[in-house]
C-alpha cells in the first residue's frame, strides 16, 4: 500500500500553515492552525485520491513539517 507525504509548511507572511503533497494531485489547503489543517488533510486526502482514481480503505499518510523563523535576542 502506498504512503502519501504531505508537507506541511508555516507561511511566516501569511501566518498560515500550508498543506500541499506531490502524491495528491490537487491538495493544497491552507490553515491558522497546525492542528486544525492536520484534520482538513485528514478528510481531503481520501477525497482527492477518489477523484483521481485511487479508491483504498485506508490512505496513509506521513506528514512533514517545516517552519523556519529568525529568532532575535
Amino acid at each position: 500500500m502506498a504512503e502519501y507525504k504531505v508537507n506541511l509548511i508555516w507561511d511566516p507572511e501569511a501566518s498560515v500553515w500550508i498543506a500541499t503533497s506531490d502524491d495528491i494531485p490537487g491538495l493544497v489547503l491552507e490553515s491558522g492552525s497546525l492542528d486544525v489543517l492536520i484534520e482538513r488533510v485528514r478528510f481531503a486526502a481520501p477525497e482527492m485520491l477518489e477523484l483521481n482514481g485511487v479508491v483504498q480503505k485506508e490512505y496513509p499518510v506521513r506528514f512533514s513539517l517545516d517552519r523556519f523563523e529568525r529568532i532575535a535576542v
